[in-house]
């Protein structure tokens, strides 16, 4: 008899963390390997964050805060809710945690029972499905067509909605696709959820500030105001700030949520470390005149990388409205064979093809629940783009 939990047995470590050991193994052992595999801004975390770090541990705020976070950072939180989205919080409804995917995991825990449903729009990000299986529940994937620029349609949410649906999960901008949705999309899917009061919603928006073209950004609660006791709206300091090895995470919801979530943490993690709680402070207080030059960097970079996988053999790429992914469809190369003989069956196989031939890691579709993709991070320097882009069009031209 196995000495572990069953319970593990219906999860599976996280892809885009396994691709980028994968990566890091190969260029120790000497292997010339481009990584585009982590969701990593390549830009250091700005210089007056780090120095509020400094200042707080010089004044000694190296002790224990309660739960939620300390009262400072949930006051900068709920003043950001308000200035930037026009939710209105108190501070007793903000979580701080771990980064946003303990913010997840905690509400997950505190209200799925065995065999309630989450609604899953497909791509997904990787950690949705196996969290909701963790926590007793069952993921409701629902595929989500690129002809709709991979978001889900209220005819979509309204067919998968069942007595047992606990919560529909949106993620936009998107990780892995970088489309976001609209006002308007948003609104046709509070309409359906007027219909079913007892589906809540939880709203990923941690791509929130990295926005191309223009995009103007809105969070469900903000554009569906009556579904707002009904909402988990989740953020962090992660992408726009570049602060990801700091973990926080933040989300307002309902205080009754709030209060549960608080109470799953008090007993895993108790509190994101001070210091990094000190350092958010100042990310969300100060100046963010950084944001836009970063953007136009990765605008920049995206567009390279569109533009040169449109011209690789077999391949489709869409053009995104934020986060720093692209999800190309390698839809054309199934079925090729490599110079080794070798059909290339799966996005799996491409994905792998790339990483031994050519030294490009990146992320096969699958672990975003759909294939034939692969997704590619552009949050690197943008000589090592175009290199990699360039090998990706080689490795598409050496099949046949």
């Amino acid at each position: 008899m196995s000495f572990l939990a069953d319970r593990l047995a219906r999860v599976k470590p996280s892809p885009t963390v396994a691709v980028s050991t994968k990566a890091r193994e190969l260029k120790a052992a000497g292997m010339d390997v481009i990584g585009l595999g982590a969701g990593e801004p390549d830009f250091d975390t700005p210089a007056h964050i780090i120095e509020a770090a400094k200042i707080a541990m010089d004044n000694g705020e190296t002790r224990y805060t309660a739960p939620a976070g300390t009262p400072e950072l949930r006051e900068a939180i709920v003043a950001k809710f308000q200035r930037e989205n026009d939710l209105t919080y108190t501070i007793d409804q903000i979580q701080v945690a771990c980064g946003g995917k303990q913010n997840i995991f905690n509400a997950l825990m505190a209200t799925l029972n065995t065999g309630d449903e989450v609604i899953i729009p497909a791509p997904y990000w990787v950690s949705y499905p196996d969290m909701t299986l963790l926590c007793g529940g069952e993921p409701v994937v629902v595929e989500c067509l690129a002809e709709n620029n991979f978001k889900m349609a209220a005819d979509q949410l309204e067919a998968a909605i069942t007595p047992k649906t606990k919560w529909l999960m949106l993620n936009s901008p998107s990780n892995p696709t970088g489309s976001a949705y609209t006002g308007n999309d948003l609104k046709a899917l509070g309409e359906v959820l007027e219909r079913h009061p007892h589906v809540w919603v939880m709203t990923d928006d941690m791509y929130e500030h990295v926005l191309y073209d223009g995009f103007e950004f809105k969070t469900f609660a903000q554009v569906c105001p009556n579904l707002m006791d009904r909402t988990l709206t989740l953020n962090g300091v992660s992408k726009a700030f570049c602060m990801t090895g700091w973990r926080v995470g933040y989300a307002g919801g309902p205080l009754e949520l709030i209060k549960a979530m608080n109470k799953v943490q008090s007993q895993s993690t108790t509190h994101t470390a001070s210091i990094s709680q000190a350092a958010a402070v100042a990310a969300l207080n100060g100046p963010m005149d950084f944001i836009p030059a970063h953007n136009k960097i990765f605008q920049e970079r995206r567009d390279l990388v569109v533009s040169m996988l449109n011209q690789a053999k077999g391949m489709t790429c869409a053009t995104p409205e934020g986060a720093f992914y692209v999800y190309p469809s390698c839809a054309g190369l199934i079925g090729l064979k490599t110079p080794e003989g070798k059909v290339i069956e799966t996005d799996s196989d491409f994905v792998t093809y790339m990483l031994e031939s050519e030294g490009v890691a990146t992320v096969q579709g699958v672990a975003f629940g759909m294939s034939p993709y692969f997704r590619v991070s552009y949050a690197t320097a943008t000589e090592l783009l175009e290199d990699a882009c360039t090998r990706i069009q080689r490795a598409c031209n050496a099949l046949s």
